[in-house]
């Protein structure tokens, strides 16, 4: 197994209420609450941990309610190498409907000083020594410049160890700047980077081809019940996840590029790790929080996802390599 670091710049407490209807404006009931030390580059340890990689956590911490993180760390076998600042992690709030349907209420968190930002480069120059990959995943904190992202990812870059990248809106443009080995966005993600509605898998297709033409690797969207498009120096795939009761969708796609960095580091065939990964999702949307390897029905849902070779497009050749 590997050895992976995770970097969360942006952490929160979420707060996961399962409910029937949500009526704005209105008295309402909900079933469960719980209360989750979360962030994507955390959720992505967990799951990477579960899967029996060794997993280092970093990134900005706010000290103020710093202890719900650090008892999950504890608990999860994660290594704790956050950078505590001042102030407060931010409290989300998201509220998940019978059908699947979440409304997230997200909260304000710490801001970040240039003596911090400058703490968090030292601990990332220290931390890069023989990790198999490094993940930046989440938004950003307030005050928290993108171009320094881009320099967070030249640092691993230049410590030849592969990194993906897993944000949204300016953030992901500046992280593309240096070239992440691979990204993970959504659909919406997808579509704001392009500038244009995505209404059609060709569509989507012929976008993320573009910015797997800016000189990124792996380029996976996640495209929620409609399945998983990865496209990969071995070839472009398609996978259609198994049927399920969904939940919430809340920690889907960070199980999911778990899953993909998982099979990718275990040198898996490209069908198995894009199956696997996808049923991992699939898992995950049936209950609040990350994607379980361990479920006793795991295998049978991996069986149910169905991968195929993507149909190329014009201007590609048959073996589904995009000529640059």
């Amino acid at each position: 197994m590997a050895r992976i670091l995770t970097i969360t710049l942006n952490p929160a407490l979420d707060l996961n209420v399962e409910t029937g209807t949500f009526n704005p404006g209105s008295v309402n009931r909900s079933r469960t609450t719980r209360l989750d030390a979360a962030g994507k580059g955390i959720n992505l340890g967990r799951v990477l941990a579960r899967l029996g990689h060794t997993v280092t956590v970093s990134g900005l911490l706010g000290e103020i309610n710093a202890a719900p993180f650090e008892r999950l760390f504890a608990s999860e076998t994660l290594e704790d190498r956050f950078i505590r600042v001042p102030g407060q992690n931010r409290i989300n709030v998201k509220i998940a409907e019978d059908g699947g349907r979440v409304t997230d209420l997200n909260g304000p968190g710490f801001d970040v000083s240039p003596e911090a930002l400058g703490r968090l480069k030292a601990r990332l120059d220290e931390l890069l020594t023989d990790y198999n990959a490094v993940v930046i995943a989440g938004s950003l904190p307030g005050g928290f410049p993108t171009d320094a992202l881009a320099e967070l990812i030249s640092l691993v870059r230049a410590a030849h160890i592969p990194v993906w990248l897993d944000t949204s809106g300016p953030a992901l443009k500046a992280g593309l700047e240096a070239l992440p080995d691979g990204i993970k966005p959504n659909v919406d993600e997808l579509a704001e980077w392009a500038g244009r509605p995505l209404g059609s898998l060709d569509a989507i297709a012929e976008a993320a081809r573009s910015l797997q033409a800016t000189g990124i690797a792996d380029v996976v969207i996640s495209m929620g019940e409609e399945g998983v498009l990865w496209l990969s120096p071995q070839g472009n795939w398609l996978a259609s996840p198994p049927r399920v009761t969904v939940t919430s969708t809340v920690c889907a796609g960070d199980t999911l590029l778990a899953g993909m960095i998982h099979g990718l580091l275990e040198h898996h065939h490209p069908e198995q790790v894009l199956s696997t990964a996808t049923a991992l999702s699939a898992e995950c949307v049936r209950h609040v929080g990350v994607g379980d390897p361990q479920a006793d029905d795991f295998t049978q849902l991996i069986q149910n996802t169905r991968v195929t070779l993507f149909t190329p497009w014009p201007g590609q050749n048959n073996n589904g390599e995009i000529p640059l």
